[in-house]
């Protein structure tokens, strides 16, 4: 039993000193703001998705966000194939005039509607 003692004192005295060493955040580093993702930052978006969203800007996240609760409140998801979505008229307006899409394309179809700014 004495040997096992041995063994732990060794260990507290190298958390010890590891706990030492670590560093302190300084106050400087504190009142640093962090950017905004550009996920995040809300955008000017295209007429069309202006209309479907009610909105002028928004963020890509909060788009798809809402699409989604639009294509769950109206049921537009294929019953067979729960990754396909069946457009309706108001849908096909921001999807191009695509009959069905793929939830993996969503992103990227709605990409198009976001403006770029400098």
């Amino acid at each position: 039993m004495s040997s096992t003692r041995g063994v732990f004192k060794g260990c507290r005295a190298l958390m010890a000193a590891a706990k030492a060493a670590t560093p302190k955040p300084s106050a400087a580093a504190k009142s640093t703001v962090k950017p905004t993702p550009a996920i995040l930052k809300p955008l000017p978006v295209s007429p069309a998705l202006r209309q479907f969203l009610g909105v002028p800007e928004a963020a890509r996240t909060e788009a798809v966000k809402k699409v989604w609760e639009y294509i769950k409140l109206h049921n537009l998801q294929n019953p067979t194939n729960k990754r396909e979505i069946l457009c309706d008229s108001k849908l096909k307006t921001i999807f191009e005039g695509k009959d069905k899409v793929g939830m993996l394309e969503i992103a990227k179809l709605l990409s198009g509607h976001f403006v770029k700014t400098v």
